[in-house]
């Protein structure tokens, strides 16, 4: 073939075509593989950064969780705790109410003996001991001020009865001591309340043991029987008359001595004793005479 001016045009050979072919499959696997490489880099950064993730929010998250529990613990701790608390004041309002309440049923029994007292008396409330531990004897709240004086009698009504406690052989201006019948120098001039033998009843140091009943004419000695009752007499000016001392639980008797004793268990309960009332010799009606 000729060209239209004339020369020949030369044709390329079959060898630069089937190059440049290669050339071009070459240059797209090239770019394939390429783009493969970089898919597979960005998923595997994306699956590493994916997972660091994952970890760290599971990490935040553990965390969050712990220090949420220990919070919701401190607060369950002092929940408990404020109601322990509530609790234990229920418990002390609901003794305090039951204390108050006997309390009241005691006072509402000593008020009752109080009125039905024919003698002038004071009433006082255990609040010692003998501080200089000389005598076994207690110290009432009562004193001078109160119009308490030495050598009165002292009473108190215990286990439904009334019943001699002692006297008073101090007196100060707000408080008083008491010795108790109990005191091995205590001597109460008694009787027996239905034969009406005398005798002197005196303590033997101990509120655990038992008084005894001394110089009683052995002539009694038919006529007495555990469980009777000793009352005081009224000799010597001290004690009233008529007043209880303690049941007999026990006789001594001798045929070589000219008297008889008697064992008596006093009707106060010392261990129990609050409340005592100091009364005069004089009855209230003698004095309106």
């Amino acid at each position: 073939m000729e060209s239209r001016g004339g020369a020949p045009k030369k044709r390329l050979p079959a060898e630069v075509y089937v190059f440049a072919a290669l050339i071009l499959v070459s240059f797209s696997l090239l770019l394939i593989s390429t783009r493969d490489l970089m898919m597979g880099v960005r998923d595997a950064g994306l699956s590493v950064f994916s997972g660091a993730r994952g970890g760290v929010n599971e990490v935040s998250s553990f965390v969050s969780r712990t220090v949420l529990s220990a919070q919701e613990l401190f607060r369950l701790r002092a929940e408990h705790a404020e109601l322990l608390e509530q609790i234990a004041r229920y418990e002390r309002l609901e003794r305090s109410a039951a204390e108050i309440s006997q309390e009241n049923v005691r006072l509402r029994e000593q008020l009752a003996f109080s009125q039905s007292l024919s003698y002038r008396h004071i009433p006082a409330r255990l609040v010692g001991r003998d501080p200089d531990n000389l005598y076994s004897a207690f110290v009432i709240n009562k004193g001078r001020r109160a119009g308490v004086a030495k050598d009165m009698a002292v009473i108190a009504w215990q286990g439904g009865s009334q019943a001699l406690v002692g006297k008073v052989i101090e007196a100060k201006t707000f408080d008083s001591l008491v010795m108790p019948l109990y005191d091995t120098s205590l001597l109460v001039s008694s009787r027996f309340a239905a034969s009406r033998f005398e005798g002197i009843v005196e303590g033997q140091g101990s509120p655990d043991a038992s008084l005894r009943m001394r110089f009683i004419p052995k002539r009694a000695r038919d006529e007495i029987s555990q469980g009777d009752l000793i009352i005081t007499s009224g000799m010597g000016g001290v004690y009233p008359p008529e007043i209880n001392i303690g049941r007999v639980t026990g006789v001594i008797y001798h045929e070589y001595e000219i008297s008889m004793e008697v064992e008596v268990e006093p009707l106060i309960d010392f261990s129990r004793l609050e409340y005592v009332f100091v009364i005069e010799e004089k009855a209230e009606d003698d004095e309106d005479d």
